[in-house]
């Protein structure tokens, strides 16, 4: 009986040290293998929170650069720019009085994502009665 009760208190020393290093090991693992983003966000966040926040730091000019050079940067590492970054284009060059470079980009945003499908039919239709 005695053996048996020291057995069982070696297999609990040598068990538990172990079943705690794989857990740690797998759970450590687990985060190693993370998904790639799904957009490639740019500087599109921060551009449309300058907009609102701090007014005149974000003016049409510098959002038409920055949005573009985002979306030449995605595409060329094969990624996509999230959803309203080409309706968002299309706005500033609304603002710019570039009327034809706006309805360009919102037609990309509605093919591109077509549950904007109504809100960017309503943009073209105002851009159209102007």
């Amino acid at each position: 009986m005695v053996t048996r009760c020291r057995a069982l208190n070696m297999f609990r020393q040598d068990i538990i040290p172990i079943t705690m290093f794989t857990l740690t090991a797998g759970l450590l693992s687990g985060c190693a293998h993370q998904k790639p983003p799904l957009y490639h966000w740019g500087e599109y966040e921060n551009l449309v929170y300058d907009m609102y926040v701090n007014p005149g730091k974000a003016d049409p000019g510098t959002q038409v650069v920055e949005l573009s050079e985002d979306i030449q940067q995605a595409s060329a590492e094969g990624q996509r720019v999230p959803p309203g970054v080409h309706a968002h284009l299309g706005y500033m060059y609304y603002i710019q009085g570039n009327p034809d470079e706006a309805r360009h980009e919102f037609l990309i945003e509605r093919e591109l994502f077509p549950e904007s499908k109504v809100f960017i039919d309503g943009m073209l239709q105002r851009l159209q009665n102007e």
